[in-house]
């Protein structure tokens, strides 16, 4: 009986330390993984924090004449009269 007892108790221990062992092994890696993992986010949120590239500003001239081919199309598809265009083209030139 007292070596079935030493042989119970043998397994136990074996079984305990390999179960500490793994145990800790587990945490190390969940702690190196989650390390990379916050390494590379922040330059995720850097890139996704950046403001858009700003548009040059177009020039007023620019402006007007764009206005200008709009308003013309809208004539061309009938949507103006010749008086109503006549009218915004004269806003728009000032």
């Amino acid at each position: 009986m007292p070596g079935l007892l030493r042989g119970i108790a043998r397994t136990a221990v074996v079984a305990g330390t390999a179960t500490s062992v793994s145990n800790r092994v587990s945490r190390r890696q969940a702690g190196r993984w989650a390390a990379q993992e916050q390494q590379s986010q922040p330059q995720y949120q850097e890139q996704e924090q950046a403001p858009p590239p700003q548009q040059p500003a177009e020039d007023p001239m620019t402006q007007k004449l764009a206005q200008l081919k709009e308003l013309g199309e809208l004539k061309a598809a009938g949507v103006l009269t010749e008086a109503e265009f006549q009218a915004q083209k004269q806003s728009i030139l000032g």
